[in-house]
């Protein structure tokens, strides 16, 4: 059992819904990237994704991609990502983390990287462009280490796909909110809840909902249905542009709207 199942029966227990950040390993660079994992704990994250970056990352808006180039020119790499999670787990965080991003650097580290990922400390792998029918191996693998594997729905998955990812699915769903990539608009509160009300019809998962959500007000909004609420470009923008501390800040924000904590405008 990896660290996804307590840590969402302890929410749940508590009513609470989780804060999920993601950033992107290596962005602006490795010290400063790790840094901020290392500090997103005490800023209220559940759970914590880490993305390592590809060349060609289809489903990301410009926002995250750019911080993938920017992981990239400075040497950024799966392995390099994994590492950063060891010392994240050797400095005695019990913070889940999710290893995203896309299969080609997965298939290219070889069939070591579920046990190696695991042995580094991550709890769950998500891998955006690796449909459930073409991962079989992986998930082998994955099962086998005890490497969660987090699936895809959208608003556009066909009814007759959804027992197929749902069969393939474990630690969570990762509900996308909106179509198209991420960043690219915001969630409607109405279509969120009526797509997470049906799939909670045929799942026990718990279910986060991501892409399109900016702020404290839209997590909140989201937090009304979703299990957990993700948050990647609003944060990766706030580093690029305004910092460090200011990225905290907004997390600290948003982590108090998703727990139900304090008022937002």
């Amino acid at each position: 059992m990896t660290r996804l199942t307590p840590t969402f029966d302890r929410l749940r227990a508590e009513g609470r819904r989780a804060f999920i950040p993601f950033i992107m390993g290596g962005d602006p660079d490795l010290e400063a990237s790790e840094g901020l994992l290392h500090a997103l704990p005490g800023a209220g994250a559940d759970v914590i994704e880490v993305g390592f970056p590809f060349t060609d990352p289809m489903a990301d808006g410009p926002v995250i991609a750019e911080a993938g180039q920017r992981a990239l020119a400075g040497g950024q790499t799966l392995k390099k990502t994994m590492e950063m999670v060891r010392r994240f787990r050797q400095a005695g965080h019990e913070t889940p983390v999710i290893l995203m991003g896309y299969a080609n650097p997965v298939l290219q580290y070889g069939p070591d990287f579920a046990s190696d990922a695991v042995e580094a400390g991550a709890d769950g792998l998500i891998v955006v462009d690796l449909p459930p029918e073409e991962s079989s191996g992986l998930d082998m693998m994955a099962h086998k280490a005890g490497l969660s594997m987090i699936r895809l729905a959208t608003p556009t998955t066909r009814e007759d796909r959804i027992d197929a990812v749902l069969e393939r699915a474990s630690g969570f769903l990762y509900y996308v909110a909106v179509a198209g990539v991420t960043g690219d608009r915001s969630a409607a509160d109405d279509e969120l809840g009526e797509a997470i009300a049906r799939l909670r019809e045929r799942t026990s998962l718990p279910i986060a909902a991501g892409f399109g959500i900016k702020d404290a007000v839209s997590a909140r909004a989201a937090a009304q249905h979703a299990d957990a609420v993700v948050v990647g470009s609003a944060l990766v923008k706030t580093l690029a542009v305004r910092g460090h501390e200011a990225t905290l800040d907004l997390a600290r924000e948003i982590a108090a709207a998703v727990h139900g904590e304090g008022s937002v405008s």
